[in-house]
């Protein structure tokens, strides 16, 4: 391998901001902005989009993230040469 230092340190970039956005997103929607954002309908459900962050949003986002990051994470052991076949 050719820069194992390199290679963790991307790693830890990778989760340290996927959690950051985490964190946003079901911290700061579901209860720092919810007042804001219960002002906003969501159209054909008539629910606030407050309460669909607190109940919903934030586990959409997280299982995207999941996604995001077994890509970057595939991308990353690629470029490193430790890519299972």
């Amino acid at each position: 391998m050719p820069d194992a230092n390199a290679y963790w340190s991307r790693n830890l970039r990778y989760l340290g901001i996927l959690l950051s956005i985490w964190f946003v997103v079901s911290y700061g929607c579901a209860i720092v902005f919810a007042d804001a954002l219960n002002a906003i309908r969501i159209p054909g459900t008539g629910f606030k989009l407050g309460f669909w962050f607190a109940q919903q949003g934030s586990i959409y986002v997280f299982v995207v993230l999941i996604f995001v990051y077994s890509r970057l994470m595939n991308r990353l052991d690629r470029e490193f040469g430790v890519a299972e076949e």
